[in-house]
């Protein structure tokens, strides 16, 4: 290992929606994250490794940063608190067509928290103005003395390699953390579920998206397939409708999407059976909560074992 290998942990913090885990995707070249159009679509935090010649990067994507009311939204902002344990570089990343937002503002308290280069990232500039990004980069350096500000586009990856360099700079010198080979710690079992949401976010509405949560019951392995059982959560009878669909056809489509993409990601086939239950106000149930946590489900194997 030559001494000018540098490694080490970035969180990407920034409230729902500003674009976190389509950047975190692009720099690792791998979906390590669900992304959808809705916001708090993130609930768990999550580790992408960039591997580059002379460097190893883990980005932890984490859940959008907001005033949590219920027991989800407070374990989600547990997982961006524990997020921060040991990094090396933080990033804020802000949307930049909505300018500076008192979401933003949230993030950057944990920046000023934290003692060690923090990087502003102006996202989707694909979508603004340069003309537009001078004052909102004022804004923000008046809140914060960033490190260094780096307009991206997560989408386009228009910035990113610099973003990522940049980062590079400002790690410390050490060997990698993981194998060359490894693109996240998320065990296959999780990234399951999370595609299933992922389906279910992008074909319903209003209430739906945000009142599914998926167990996956059953991930048995063998050469040439994996057979996979879920369970998605609803809060109401209603919301049972609208995901099942009439004659099933909702969630048929649904099974078709994740299975299909499932395997492109794994490279086997897939037998997926998906089962829609209601359990009312679930976002409140501390018990159901940290079930959707895969780190306390292996800790709860480990020390039953």
């Amino acid at each position: 290992m030559k001494k000018s290998f540098r490694s080490g942990f970035v969180a990407v913090l920034g409230r729902p929606n500003a674009g976190k885990s389509t950047f975190v995707n692009r720099l690792v070249g791998q979906k390590v994250a669900i992304v959808t159009s809705r916001p708090q679509t993130t609930r768990n935090r999550i580790l992408g490794i960039v591997n580059r010649a002379q460097a190893q990067v883990v980005l932890i994507d984490t859940p959008g940063i907001h005033r949590a009311s219920s027991v989800l939204g407070r374990q989600m902002m547990a997982e961006v608190t524990q997020a921060l344990e040991g990094i090396d570089l933080m990033v804020v990343m802000i949307d930049a067509t909505s300018g500076l937002t008192a979401g933003d503002r949230l993030a950057f308290e944990h920046a000023r928290a934290f003692r060690g280069p923090v990087f502003l990232l102006l996202n989707k500039i694909d979508r603004v103005p340069k003309p537009a990004l001078l004052p909102l980069i004022e804004s923000c350096s008046k809140e914060f003395a960033f490190t260094e500000v780096i307009p991206v586009s997560a989408l386009t990856g228009d910035g990113v390699e610099l973003a990522l360099e940049r980062f590079i700079a400002h790690l410390p010198e050490g060997e990698p953390y993981f194998p060359q080979d490894q693109f996240t710690d998320q065990p296959e079992r999780f990234l399951a579920g999370e595609i299933v949401r992922e389906k279910v976010m992008t074909s319903t509405r209003q209430e739906v998206p945000h009142a599914v949560a998926v167990r996956v019951e059953a991930f048995e392995e063998s050469e040439k397939l994996i057979r996979i059982r879920a369970i998605i959560s609803v809060e109401r009878d209603g919301q049972k409708g609208i995901l099942i669909g009439r004659g099933g056809e909702r969630l048929k489509a649904i099974g078709t999407a994740a299975r299909e993409e499932l395997e492109e990601i794994l490279g086997v086939k897939i037998f997926l059976e998906l089962r829609v239950k209601v359990e009312h106000e679930w976002r409140q149930d501390a018990r159901i909560v940290q079930q959707l946590d895969w780190r306390r489900q292996l800790e709860r194997i480990g020390n039953s074992e």
